[in-house]
């Protein structure tokens, strides 16, 4: 018999599993009581299953075709051609529209081409407005489309209220956010800067990679776009290199799907099919390895030759209380600095065993990076030191490891270069 198809307004007999706690659970969901609709798990771990209607596959079926047959002259079916749309890549596409709460979602070839395509309906004379502490990868995307008057460019401190405030005043077309951020981990109010970008007339792109939506949910907050790099948590077995963007209004879909069509920049069927697969255990994953984040911050916090650790679940966090009310946990990326230059971190990364010295994160595996030297050293030293990323600063993205084991990892590595 065939499974029925999971509807949004179907009741559950049980609600939402509150993974880490009942506040970051409201302030995601936008209400009190999630009786009326169907748990995020249920829908990363369900959605598209036992709904083929040619033989009744339970997992979604892979199309690797790249093109469909017309029914008849005139008249092309539902599929015409991969790059335009492909069956598998819409279950995907499907899946990530409803964990976000989303009006439907485009996967793409990478992350950078999920960021590029937000920029895409851009005209020149627009002006983007873009933290200063921005992934690399994207600065020096937005920075390559600003020097060549695609648009104009303001990379500020979104916590500055001056800057933030003059950089609203030119009405920006364009606010992008990134929260957490890439590496030191600073959170945004996504409501607050929500709001009044709309005040202003801009659009708002969250990047939502570092916690995904088992973690935060921006379109709930007021913003139009949430990008993902689906190489990271959603994937999490690193084995595959996409991305995605979920769009809050039906009309920006269609505009985001026409611009991935002209473009070509759409991705694959066999990766959608992964990434799927990895979306299926996403909340299991992220659950144990952020309880084991945290518990790694707080080891490192007490270290002597930690001389911070940048991890928002900690209470000394600057913006602990805004990640609180905003996410429905803190995730499993986290980063610190030790004592002892860049030598000490040479010494740090080529001790380690379990972690691995890698860029990259979001994985199975636990990746240990030196943003300085690697994810980061696409900025100008000037620019790094003006975001804060120091040369002593070390990332960490915590796989599911036994705890001990990496905290006896770190601990060794720590202790040999004292």
């Amino acid at each position: 018999m065939r499974r029925r198809a999971l509807r949004d307004d179907q009741p559950l007999a049980s609600p939402l599993l509150t993974l880490f706690y009942e506040p970051g659970l409201k302030a995601l969901c936008g209400q009190s009581s999630m009786s009326k609709q169907k748990a995020l798990q249920t829908i990363a771990a369900a959605n598209g299953v036992a709904e083929d209607s040619a033989y009744g596959a339970v997992t979604p079926p892979i199309y690797l075709s790249s093109t469909f047959a017309f029914e008849r002259f005139e008249k092309g079916g539902a599929y015409e051609y991969s790059r335009s749309g492909n069956p598998t890549r819409d279950v995907l596409a499907d899946t990530l529209a409803k964990l976000e709460g989303g009006a439907g979602a485009v996967t793409l070839a990478s992350g950078m081409a999920a960021i590029n395509l937000v920029l895409a309906p851009l005209e020149a004379g627009d002006l983007v407005v873009a933290p200063h502490d921005c992934y690399s990868g994207a600065q020096r995307l937005l920075t390559a489309h600003a020097d060549k008057g695609h648009f104009k460019l303001e990379l500020i401190d979104l916590a500055n209220e001056d800057a933030l405030a003059s950089a609203l005043g030119r009405r920006p077309k364009l606010l992008m956010i990134e929260t957490p951020s890439n590496p030191l981990m600073r959170v945004t109010d996504l409501r607050l800067l929500c709001g009044r970008a709309k005040e202003v007339g801009a659009k708002v792109a969250v990047d939502n990679t570092f916690l995904s939506p088992a973690l935060q949910r921006p379109l709930t907050f007021g913003a139009d776009y949430v990008i993902h790099s689906m190489t990271k948590f959603l994937n999490g077995h690193s084995d595959v290199v996409g991305g995605a963007v979920i769009c809050a209004h039906a009309d920006d879909v269609e505009e985001m799907k026409s611009w991935a069509n002209i473009t070509g920049v759409t991705g694959s069927a066999f990766d959608a099919y992964l990434t799927l697969r990895g979306v299926r255990t996403l909340f299991a994953r992220i659950e144990r390895q952020q309880k084991t984040a945290g518990a790694i911050a707080s080891f490192l916090q007490q270290h002597p030759s930690v001389e911070a650790v940048h991890y928002p679940g900690l209470p000394s966090h600057p913006s602990h209380g805004v990640a609180k009310a905003q996410q429905s946990g803190f995730g499993a990326m986290l980063s610190f600095e030790i004592s002892g230059g860049v030598e000490a971190v040479r010494r740090l990364v080529e001790t380690v065993e379990i972690f691995t010295l890698a860029e990259s994160l979001g994985g199975v595996e636990s990746l240990i990076a030196h943003p300085a030297t690697m994810t980061h050293v696409s900025m100008t030293p000037e620019a790094r030191s003006c975001a804060g990323i120091k040369d002593n600063l070390l990332r960490l993205s915590v796989g599911l490891e036994d705890e001990a084991d990496l905290i006896g990892d770190l601990s060794r590595a720590l202790d040999a270069r004292r």
